[in-house]
């Protein structure tokens, strides 16, 4: 019976290789079809080419193992397998993040300081130059470790900065990878609208960044063993979903403001706003406009970068704060417009629901423990109050705000809501599948994963949605 199996699955790897070189698509399909074999031990012929394959470009190991655990596409093997099924990428593009240490470096290069003036400056500024330079050398190295590594597998590699990464880059490559922290995720995966592509981060320093949506830790020192579970299927796909937005109303400007790329303070970024207006001939699109980008964290709706304006007194030299709110208008689930003033609004992921909008709703014991008292002291609260039960109750609630990232829904947050007898808020936040938001600011930006920034000014309107397509290919591997 097992020379059956074995004789008929060597066979099937015959025929769809035959029928690829008749035609892409056919193969696809022939391919499709074989991954219900998966299951199959590789038996015979099978299992003699898959070991004969080992020290082999990814391009030649398909033509001897054939296409049972690879698909092929118009160039080398880089296509996604089915569950079990391994994944061999022949072009890999590695997003390299710039490190603290590098971009001191930019930004002062123009003066032509040498690099003890810029260690003296970095003192002036309250920064330790030699611990700088420790992560810049901690991050390069981890970084060689990983190209080398896919080199090592004949694994084509092209190296790219943030101002290189563009989409050519992510044509060319069957999978990106991204060399850095979580910021250098984001970033790689900004410009990936394939949903079959994958983008994998791995963590280049650590002990000083958390890394969630990268590899775990123990992969940055040992790069190859990844490669090896890939290989191998010993990993599971996860498509991580992505908020997508729509904007339309009176005078939008679409083009987008790199927040990374400027460092921008809040004068010079409403000034690129007015820039980026002028240049762009699309800024007078009333209709619902797609914008170039996908949210994996989440989006930020507010008054400018700064939620504080200078004004001039009277007086020479004298400046004072006064705070702006945010003032809009929402819509969950197309319901009601609801007006609303408030610090702002977040919109996340499941991804996202562990970072920016997990710190903006979690709740500390002490204020679990105040409100706890409170309804025993009305008799509503029939139980002992102590620290045990507590806790529990604060991890309830904060273990309520996380969701999987696979989950097509969104989570929004009003932040600090104003509340009075003219400005209301009936659900300051909840799960929904879409959201609207109509600005009633004056200098406001919506902003995607921290990093590109759109003008969203009076008359502005904004549709938050999670369309499936757009979900990020991203790969699951065990500590």
């Amino acid at each position: 019976m097992s020379s059956f199996r074995g004789f008929f699955y060597g066979y099937f790897c015959f025929v769809s290789r035959v029928v690829a070189r008749c035609s892409p698509l056919l193969c696809q399909r022939a391919v499709g079809a074989s991954s219900a074999l998966l299951g199959l031990p590789l038996l015979g012929g099978a299992r003699r080419r898959l070991l004969a394959s080992r020290g082999l470009s990814p391009a030649a190991r398909c033509a001897v193992v054939g296409p049972g655990p690879c698909v092929l596409r118009r160039r080398g093997c880089g296509r996604l397998e089915a569950a079990g099924g391994g994944f061999w990428p022949a072009r890999v593009a590695v997003v390299v993040k710039t490190t603290r240490y590098e971009f001191e470096q930019q930004r002062y290069r123009y003066a032509g300081l040498s690099e003890e003036d810029l260690k003296q400056l970095l003192a002036l500024k309250g920064s330790n130059y030699a611990g700088l330079l420790e992560r810049h050398r901690i991050h390069t190295k981890n970084m060689e470790h990983v190209i080398d590594s896919l080199r090592n597998e004949r694994i084509e590699v092209r190296l790219v900065e943030r101002r290189e990464y563009n989409e050519e880059t992510v044509r060319w490559a069957d999978a990106v990878i991204s060399a850095g922290g979580d910021g250098t995720m984001l970033l790689a995966a900004s410009k990936v609208f394939d949903k079959f592509k994958p983008v994998i981060g791995v963590n280049t320093d650590p002990e000083r960044s958390e890394g969630h949506l990268c590899l775990p830790a123990r992969y940055t020192q040992s790069f190859p063993e990844a490669l090896q579970k890939l290989y191998r299927g010993d990993f599971r796909w996860q498509w991580q979903q992505r908020i997508r937005l729509y904007l339309e109303g009176t005078g939008i400007n679409p083009t987008p403001v790199d927040l990374h790329e400027q460092q921008l303070s809040q004068e010079q970024h409403s000034r690129a706003h007015i820039n980026e207006r002028f240049q762009d001939q699309r800024s007078d699109i009333s209709g619902p406009h797609l914008l170039p980008v996908r949210a994996l964290n989440e989006v930020f709706i507010g008054e400018s970068l700064s939620s504080r304006e200078n004004f001039k007194s009277c007086k020479p030299s004298f400046k004072f704060s006064l705070h702006r709110a945010s003032y809009y208008e929402i819509s969950v689930d197309d319901g009601p417009w609801e007006k609303q003033k408030s610090s702002g609004l977040n919109v996340c992921t499941g991804t996202g629901s562990k970072a920016w909008s997990y710190n903006i709703n979690k709740v500390a014991n002490q204020a679990v423990e105040e409100i706890l008292k409170i309804a025993k002291k009305h008799g509503s609260l029939n139980m002992p109050l102590n620290t045990e039960v507590v806790q529990k109750v604060t991890n309830d609630f904060n273990d309520s705000l996380l969701y999987s990232p696979e989950e097509p829904k969104m989570f929004f947050s009003i932040q600090e809501p104003i509340v009075n007898r003219v400005l209301s808020s009936s659900r300051q936040r909840g799960f929904s599948s879409k959201v609207r938001v109509r600005s009633r600011c004056w200098d406001a930006c919506m902003v995607v994963d921290g990093g590109t920034s759109f003008e969203f000014n009076d008359g502005a309107i904004a549709s938050i949605m999670i369309d499936t397509e757009d979900a990020l290919c991203t790969v699951l591997l065990e500590e």
